[in-house]
């Protein structure tokens, strides 16, 4: 069998679609339809449903996906089998959207440059999604709101940033802020995200209870919309903030109490721990140079 195969059904179940996984692995989607269907004649069995542009794991599929992963996972160890260092390979690093476009780039070029041999492969989600696939130890490490709970001995967190809350208008206003979010329309972090729980935090302290316009897990959204005049928000300082909120008018809120924390979370052990910790020295580099 053909390893490469299981890579691409694994990538596949991972992207939802097969298009996806075509550009994930830089080839075409008939070709990754091509080894799933020999997987397929080999295993006989399905391992994929699909609906519309989707694909979704079959049954079947689910029941071999975990011994699919560590094969591959295996694989891809290989090539740093004989790098004494142990900077060969791939490093699966999951990333928040805001970290994908402030804290990360500058990393990769940092990285790219010390050890070409690494090569990162970037995975975009949620703070629980990333969690979650770091749990199941299909990312290697994590640039997330730090969460809302207790982390086993089982991780390492190292802090790399802390985003005090602001409010944010479309324009400057002789009312307080407290005033305005009671009474302007207000574009909700998503309360059930990690990082929007300051800001239900702060309503509920000041004894606030704005009506909700919508609920976003996306910041840079909800910095386009207040720029639109649709409503105003709370959000954390993020790194980057400023490319999305040029037309914006942005004031402190709250204390320390407010704060969202970014923290780089990855294994404890394992055989990415030199490869994690070049990704922590180009994080805290970076940060540095621009305090």
């Amino acid at each position: 069998m053909d390893t490469r195969y299981l890579r691409s059904l694994v990538a596949v179940v991972d992207c939802g679609s097969i298009a996806k996984a075509a550009r994930l692995e830089n080839l075409t989607s008939a070709a990754v339809s091509q080894r799933i269907v020999a997987l397929e004649r080999q295993l006989g069995m399905a391992l994929l449903v699909r609906v519309g542009h989707e694909a979704k794991p079959s049954l079947a599929c689910m029941d071999l996906l975990p011994r699919a992963r560590a094969i591959v996972n295996e694989v891809a160890l290989l090539a740093g089998d004989a790098d004494t260092r142990g900077l060969t390979g791939p490093l699966r690093i999951g990333a928040i959207s805001t970290a994908l476009t402030g804290l990360l780039p500058q990393a990769l070029r940092s990285m790219t440059r010390s050890t070409p041999q690494l090569k990162p492969v970037i995975v975009p989600g949620t703070s629980r999604s990333l969690y979650q696939a770091l749990e199941a130890n299909e990312l290697d490490a994590a640039l997330v709101v730090a969460p809302p709970f207790a982390l086993s001995k089982t991780f390492d967190a190292v802090l790399l940033r802390k985003e005090p809350l602001l409010f944010i208008s479309n324009g400057h206003s002789a009312q307080s802020i407290n005033a305005r979010l009671q009474h302007c329309p207000y574009i909700q972090y998503d309360p059930d995200a990690w990082g929007g729980r300051h800001a239900v935090q702060y309503l509920h302290d000041h004894g606030l209870t704005p009506a909700a316009l919508l609920d976003l897990d996306a910041l840079e959204t909800i910095a386009l919309l207040a720029a639109q005049g649709l409503g105003v928000s709370l959000v954390p300082c993020w790194s980057g903030i400023e490319r999305w909120t040029g037309s914006c008018v942005l004031e402190p809120a709250g204390d320390e109490r407010y704060v969202r924390e970014i923290v780089l979370l990855s294994h404890a052990r394992g055989p990415r721990l030199r490869m994690i910790e070049v990704l922590r020295q180009a994080l805290l580099e970076d940060i540095g140079s621009n305090l």
